[in-house]
Order: C-alpha cells, then sequence, then structure tokens
C-alpha cells in the first residue's frame, strides 16, 4: 500500500466512495483545486474499486479503465496502484486506439472520408485567384497522390497506431486518433455496448484539458448506458490549453463533488490563489501547507512578494536583484542558485526570455511568433507537432547511441523505424536492414554533433530518406524539392523551424527537461516548487492570448474585450486568470512575482487596487540603491 493509498481521507474521497458503492454506481465529477491531491483521491478510487469490486470485475473479464494525459502520469498512477490487470491505466490516445483498433471496416470508412476533406481542402486552395503556378503545380501532385491513396487504401488489411500517419500503409497518427475515436462511438451503438463490456468503470484524469468531443463521447456512452460509472477528476480553473473542454456538464443523477483542501501551498500563498480564484469560480480553498513542530501540526507561513521594476534593458540584472533581496530576506541561499536541486523556478509566460539566455531564440522565434495556438502552446511540453519527433525519437536516438546503450538505440528502432515493421522484414536480410540503420545513426549522430552546421531541415530529410523514423505527413509539403505556402495553418513557423540550426535543438532540449531554472507558466502545471518567481512582462511576450496588463487593470481593455465580456463569452481576462492561478499555485515555500512595466507607479498602484496582493508586499527595488 502506497503513502497515497494509505493517506487520510479528506470528505471527498468518502463522496467518491459512496458514489462508487451505490447499486447501480453514481457518475460524478470532482472538482479539486490545486495541491488539493486530486489524483490521490483518484488513485484512493481504484484502490477502493479493486478491494469492493475486483473479484467480480476479474470473475466478468472485465477493467478499470483511468485515462491521463501524459506518459509521466501513466507511470505514477500505475507506481501507486500496483501491477494489476484489473486497471487499465493509459493515456487518452493509448485507451480511444484500445477501444477502435479491432473495428477495422469503420476505421477504413473513417480513413476514406479522411482522404476525401484532404482533397477537397487541396481544391479549394488550388481554386483560389491568386494562388500561383507553382502552388498549383504542387497541389495538383498532392491531389493525385491523394487520389491513388484513396484508390489502394481499402487493401489495408490492419491499421495501427504511430505518430505519423501514412493510410495507404494502414498507419494512423496523433490527431486522427482523437477525430477517429469519437465519431465511431457516435455512428456505433454496439461499440458503446461494448466499451460498457469491457469497462464499466471509466475515470478522468486532468478532465479539464481532454478534447471537447472525447468528453462528449464519454458522456453520450453514460446517457445510453446507467450501469457505467463515469469519474472526471479536474480543476477548470486549471485549464490553460484552449483544446481542452474546461468545465465538465453534470450528466442526469451525477454527483458534483468538491475537494477544497489544499496540501501544498503556505498561509501567504493560499490566500493569495485565493483571491484569484474568487472572480474565477469562487472556489475558497481551505488548510494550506502544515508541519509537525514539537508534536504538533503548524501552519506554514511560507513568504510571499510582488515586485513592479522597470521594463528596460536591464531584467535579467533586476531579477538578479529580486532573488539577491528574498535571498536575504529568507536566509536561503537556495534562491540564488540555478541547480536543479535548488527547486527554484523563474516561471516566463513566454520562452523568449529563457530563450535568448540558454541558446534557442531562433527556435522560439519560429514557433512562437505570429505562429498558431497549437504550435505556440506546444513550445512549453514539446506537444507542438514539428517538435514531437525530436524530443521524442531523434534526440533520445542520439543520447542513447552517445552513451553507447545499444538496447535503448534498438528499442527505439523498433518502435519507430518503418523498416523494422513486420511487413517490410518479412523476406528481408534483417542483418543488412539492421546494418543498415546502425550506419543510418551513426551520421545522425554526426549532424546533430556538437559545431555542426547542419539545420533540422537536413535532419528530417535524413530520417526520412534512411527510414529511421515515420514521420508527420505535414512535413512533405515543407521537404519537398520545391516548397510552396499550401495555405497550411502555421506553414511560414514551420518554414523558419526547420531551418534553425541543430545546436537550438540541444538548447530546447536542456530547457524542456529543466535542466535550467526556467519554466513556462504553461508547462508547470501539475508540477511543485520550494521557491517559485513568476516573471511578467507583457511587451517582451507580445502573446494575444493573454494580457497581464488587462487582467490587473493597468492596461485597457479592447472593445472586443469588452464585447466578449458583456456576452458572458471567454475573454482575456478569464484565461490571464487562470494561469496566474496556476503559476502562483506551484509554490511550496516561497512565491515572489516579478512585473515589468512601463510605467512602475502607475502599475503599482493599479495592482494595489486589485486587491491580490496585500499592499506591504508589492514592492519596488531600484537597482541603483541599496538593497
Amino acid at each position: 500500500m502506497t503513502s497515497r493509498i494509505g493517506s487520510p481521507d479528506t470528505r471527498a474521497d468518502l463522496e467518491v466512495r459512496a458514489c462508487l458503492d451505490r447499486e447501480p454506481p453514481r457518475s460524478f465529477v470532482v472538482v479539486a483545486g490545486a495541491g488539493s491531491g486530486k489524483t490521490t483521491s483518484l488513485i484512493k478510487a481504484l484502490a477502493h474499486l479493486g478491494e469492493t469490486r475486483g473479484v467480480a470485475l476479474r470473475l466478468a473479464g472485465q477493467k478499470v479503465a483511468c485515462i491521463t494525459y501524459t506518459e509521466v502520469a501513466v507511470g505514477e498512477i500505475s507506481e501507486d496502484v500496483g501491477v494489476s490487470s484489473l486497471f487499465h491505466i493509459s493515456t487518452i490516445h493509448s485507451f480511444l486506439w484500445s477501444i477502435v483498433r479491432p473495428f477495422h471496416s469503420d476505421i477504413l470508412v473513417w480513413v476514406q472520408d479522411r482522404i476525401k476533406e484532404k482533397i477537397a481542402e487541396r481544391r479549394e486552395h488550388f481554386n483560389k485567384p491568386r494562388a500561383q503556378k507553382n502552388s498549383r503545380d504542387r497541389l495538383e501532385r498532392e491531389i493525385a497522390d491523394l487520389e491513388a491513396e484513396l484508390a489502394e487504401v481499402h487493401k489495408v488489411e490492419r491499421f495501427d497506431y504511430r505518430t505519423g500517419s501514412s493510410y495507404a500503409e494502414g498507419i494512423l497518427g496523433h490527431d486522427d486518433i482523437l477525430k477517429l475515436a469519437p465519431a465511431c462511438i457516435a455512428l456505433h451503438p454496439l461499440l458503446r455496448k461494448v466499451i460498457v463490456a469491457r469497462f464499466p468503470y471509466i475515470f478522468v484524469d486532468e478532465s479539464q484539458d481532454t478534447n471537447p468531443d472525447v468528453v462528449k463521447a464519454i458522456q453520450m456512452i453514460a446517457a445510453e448506458h446507467p450501469k457505467l460509472c463515469v469519474g472526471f477528476f479536474g480543476d477548470p480553473m486549471q485549464r490553460i490549453y484552449m483544446s481542452g473542454v474546461g468545465p465538465i456538464e453534470l450528466g442526469e443523477d451525477w454527483a458534483e463533488i468538491t475537494k477544497p483542501e489544499n496540501f501544498r501551498c503556505p498561509r501567504t500563498v493560499l490566500d493569495v490563489i485565493n483571491a484569484i480564484r474568487a472572480q474565477g469560480d469562487g472556489l475558497e480553498q481551505t488548510r494550506g501547507r502544515t508541519e509537525v513542530v514539537d508534536g504538533q501540526e503548524q501552519p506554514v507561513a511560507g513568504t510571499c512578494n510582488l515586485f513592479v521594476l522597470p521594463s528596460d534593458g536591464d531584467r535579467t540584472a533586476r531579477l538578479t536583484a529580486v532573488r539577491q533581496w528574498i535571498s536575504q530576506q529568507t536566509g536561503d541561499a537556495q534562491w540564488l542558485s540555478d541547480a536543479r536541486e535548488s527547486e527554484v523556478r523563474l516561471l516566463v509566460l513566454v520562452h523568449r526570455m529563457a530563450a535568448s539566455r540558454l541558446g534557442f531564440p531562433g527556435l522560439y522565434a519560429a514557433l512562437n511568433d505570429r505562429a498558431p495556438m497549437s504550435l505556440s502552446e506546444g513550445l512549453s511540453d514539446g506537444t507542438a507537432w514539428p517538435l514531437r519527433p525530436f524530443i521524442q525519437h531523434i534526440l533520445p536516438l542520439v543520447v542513447s547511441e552517445q552513451s553507447g546503450e545499444s538496447f535503448n538505440v534498438i528499442s527505439i528502432l523498433r518502435s519507430v523505424s518503418p523498416k523494422l515493421e513486420p511487413g517490410k522484414l518479412s523476406g528481408q536480410d534483417t542483418a543488412r536492414v539492421l546494418g543498415d540503420l546502425q550506419q543510418a545513426v551513426r551520421t545522425l549522430v554526426e549532424l546533430l554533433a556538437e559545431g555542426s552546421q547542419a539545420i533540422i531541415s537536413d535532419i528530417l530529410k535524413h530520417v526520412r530518406d534512411s527510414e529511421l523514423l515515420r514521420l508527420d505527413d505535414r512535413f512533405v509539403a515543407h521537404l519537398a524539392d520545391d516548397p510552396q505556402n499550401d495555405g497550411s495553418s502555421g506553414y511560414e513557423n514551420v518554414r523558419a523551424f526547420i531551418a534553425c540550426g541543430v545546436q537550438d535543438l540541444w538548447a530546447y532540449r536542456r530547457y524542456f527537461a529543466e535542466e535550467s531554472p526556467f519554466a513556462t507558466h504553461h508547462g508547470v502545471k501539475g508540477s511543485q516548487f520550494e521557491r517559485v518567481l513568476v516573471v511578467i512582462d507583457d511587451e517582451e511576450a507580445n502573446y494575444r492570448q493573454y494580457s497581464y496588463g488587462k487582467y490587473f487593470g493597468y492596461t485597457p481593455l479592447s472593445e472586443r474585450d469588452e464585447e466578449h465580456i458583456a456576452a458572458g463569452e471567454e475573454s482575456v481576462l478569464d484565461r490571464t486568470r487562470r494561469l496566474f492561478y496556476v503559476c502562483c499555485s506551484r509554490a511550496v515555500k516561497d512565491l515572489a512575482v516579478v512585473i515589468f512595466a512601463p510605467d512602475v507607479e502607475a502599475v503599482r498602484a493599479a495592482i494595489i487596487q486589485r486587491n491580490l496582493f496585500p499592499p506591504a508586499v508589492i514592492r519596488v527595488i531600484d537597482l541603483q540603491q541599496p538593497l
């Protein structure tokens, strides 16, 4: 039994248990604020089902499905509940694929429709009056290729799920699954029955970030089959990705369970995040972090400070001065350390400040400046589709080869190389295939070596031509001999990305792997740190979806902002409030917020008026004066 399973029950844990013990079980939505132990409640619910329903479920050949957001979360939950055939713990993509995979004919129909959509999109672009001849020539070739693919795809005997898609070869991509599975569930009552028969309990972690179509599909199954017990665990206040569903709509006779406890933040920080949240959903979090002193449990006070500083050319020096000031005030030398073990995180809204300092400004600008949200937001966690092959496969492959970890190299190649797919290996000289791949890996290491002058497109062409990796089909237009803008979202951003030097990739990887004190506001959700410094700089960020100036009241709202607010629609204030809540709620001991502003006194006055921080902790540090 893990410490999380054996931890004291909260009221929310008891309410979840009551829902599970009913006959039939009652579906529910748990709204749990930051630091509340939301995942602990989910794990305790899994353990309770194992104890009370495990025997019956095993006899019936059924499992409890637990869907979460990342592979890391899958590992953490699996470690807590232990190895058990009773629980199917997976990411949303893996879960969806596991339920639709057997329905080959339905997948084929969907794939055929998807190819037809792509043909229609290209024809629409081809028929635009301003389309250039080179662009039309390329589109004509792509349409011909798609039509050929449509004519051949019916021959596919079995579809599989990989990173990138290749329909004619029976390969579905990452994004295909989120569209395919809900469509199949909506169309086929039999599939819905099969899901309920296999998984009478479905728990969804981080529900606020789950794709709306997926949530709708699960709710459809629950409405049609009352014996299915669905449990959504999440926090709408922590929805910081626009693709997430946000608040979950309650079904008939569903229970809404709130978990207001916060076990992470000290009292000073708890007061701030409650003030932030009061203007959102109004959930007031209670308790706060405690520690045992002389046998007695005592609340941890912690520290909280907000600094308003000039937005000039001395930003880096001013951040250093703030860290020195906090270190002196708290007597904590760790505030001055950049080592990972020091538990200091400087949270920046976007990567520009970190990118400039750490060495990937070109990559950052390519995927952020005037980029669609899917690219700019995906910078924070490596999920932007152009980054995925590098973060998930290419760079780990090179690191393993450089370290002499042959087993890891082979393991990666087996999972991603088209050359090692069973259908292609049949009749081949396996030793020769492996030799060719080994040589391709060596070349890849050379291209990505320190001091290499190669650019990212060189890497992509190499892995494509050597078949080290199956690339996302969106790269095809960019790697053509005569690339022309196909009108796809973010085309120019991807062009700029593949023109970056390979050294940007390594610098980004160091940042992504948290080997520096920098992280983004988006990238720390789910994490916690002893010392948190939130950097706010609207001028440097130049981010359209968020505005701390508007949120704090020192930048006027636009007419469009006013229209959204008047209509009750989501506004820049809502998005920024949620992001700020996530950032501040990461702090376990000390929280500092630094705002860079052109008019320090005006901003300080506006922030005081917002009443989020006590006036006594809102400070102005003059870098020219003694601290």
